[in-house]
């Protein structure tokens, strides 16, 4: 079972071993949420986690071809719009 303990004017909470390897929290930064049970803690995940592994699997399967032409496609393109 988790505890409250004081550290300086705040408090903390001390986890057993058992429970952070687990969980997997082992050295990572943690979020915490309040849900409706009580307090939620989970490992912290950056943005776009997950990304760099994603676009190369698309690049090695092909998938990662424009989807448009490099070239304005209308009258519009060559003509009204200033880039």
């Amino acid at each position: 079972m988790a505890q409250l303990i004081q550290i300086g004017n705040s408090r903390g909470i001390r986890i057993p071993k058992p429970l952070i390897e687990g969980a997997d929290l082992e050295g990572c930064e943690l979020e915490l949420r309040i849900v409706p049970e009580g307090l939620l803690v989970t490992p912290a995940t950056k943005d776009r986690h997950g990304w760099k592994a994603a676009f190369d699997l698309m690049h090695k399967r092909g998938d990662d071809a424009m989807v448009m032409a490099a070239e304005p496609l209308t009258a519009f393109d060559h003509e009204d719009w200033e880039w």
